[in-house]
């Protein structure tokens, strides 16, 4: 499937050009919080002021995409927890308010798909809409989703998209679980620091992504697979059988995305794929500048779309730079959330 429009708010400039023309914003701490547009010409304003953070950014990314192209077949997004500030405020009102008359507008947006039933709510869209919550692989089975829905020809056009937020539940529980730095750490030495734990991050992304290549495809994302609970041996493995599949060859992958965290934990899984496979590859990062969190690889997606398009990396992202080439034709993310789910997405340049 053919990727023909893309959209991104997250913890950089995301949502135009400054990220792409080198305005880069470096953080201290382990909280990278998105910098959002203003939402005042795309969500009224009495909408806007009952939406959650999460609801908010997924329209603000999506909205402008369904209404450039009315005719989506589908609208299928991934979360790991959706609004889950939502939930927490509204369990809390039930305590508060002693089970009594609760305000519904928490509830409504509380649940996973809250983001996607406004989108087709706001859009009038009544096409397949669906919305999968699988922790840190949920953007990649919206992704097989979308592949599925669009080979079975039940639709031509669809959104993809994925969206989370940093809420203090799941922060301070993951904080306390040991995945985040303990220290004011540097967006600009979080990678190289050496120490265990990321930093935390949230993002909403959108991709109009279409069954059949046009004047409008950006990239082609070829295939994509995943894998849980696996060791090291049995990941290069499967890595070697998804390009086999794909007819690719180590040596065809100009660049290799890299979810590297900073967590010396588990970085080590990236560094075995680089050794066995992409000595010679340009390898990139993104967590250093999108921070870490269960859909990270849509915003590693958008970036690699940016770079099949021509666009120039940020340095701050180039890890090792050996064969660069003007116009890369293969790119490949490789991803793990947490050491626990693993994953491949294989771009195309078209």
């Amino acid at each position: 499937m053919y990727i023909t429009a893309s959209a991104c708010i997250s913890a950089q400039k995301s949502f135009d050009s400054s990220f792409w023309n080198g305005d880069i914003i470096s953080y201290k701490g382990n909280r990278y919080t998105a910098v959002e547009p203003s939402y005042g010409t795309l969500i009224p304003a009495g909408l806007l002021r009952r939406m959650g953070k999460a609801v908010r950014m997924g329209v603000g990314a999506g909205l402008p995409l369904i209404q450039q192209n009315p005719d989506l077949g589908g609208i299928i997004l991934g979360t790991a927890n959706g609004g889950l500030e939502d939930c927490l405020k509204f369990l809390n009102q039930i305590v508060d308010y002693n089970e009594g008359t609760l305000t519904p507008t928490n509830f409504v947006q509380s649940t996973p798909n809250a983001v996607a039933g406004n989108l087709a709510l706001m859009s009038k869209t009544t096409t397949y809409n669906t919305t999968h919550v699988h922790k840190g692989l949920a953007f990649e089975n919206a992704m097989l989703d979308a592949l599925l829905l669009l080979e079975e020809g039940n639709a031509d056009s669809v959104l993809l998209g994925s969206v989370d937020e940093i809420s203090e539940y799941n922060y301070n529980i993951d904080y306390l679980n040991g995945y985040y730095k303990t220290y004011e750490a540097s967006s600009e030495t979080v990678l190289t620091d050496n120490t265990p734990g990321s930093v935390c991050g949230e993002a909403a992304v959108m991709f109009v992504v279409k069954s059949l290549q046009s004047d409008q495809s950006l990239a082609k994302i070829v295939d994509v697979d995943q894998l849980g609970q696996s060791d090291s041996d049995e990941i290069l493995i499967r890595l070697s059988h998804f390009l086999e599949k794909n007819e690719v060859c180590a040596d065809d992958i100009d660049v290799l995305i890299a979810g590297y965290s900073g967590d010396n934990r588990t970085d080590y899984l990236y560094d075995q794929v680089r050794e066995h496979f992409f000595r010679e590859t340009d390898i990139y990062t993104f967590k250093n500048l999108s921070g870490d969190y269960p859909t990270a690889t849509a915003f590693a997606t958008w970036l690699g779309t940016g770079i099949l398009n021509g666009e120039q990396a940020p340095a701050s992202l180039i890890l090792t730079e050996n064969c660069r080439k003007e116009r890369p034709e293969y790119v490949l993310i490789y991803n793990h959330y947490q050491g626990v789910q693993h994953s491949f997405i294989l771009l195309k340049a078209v």
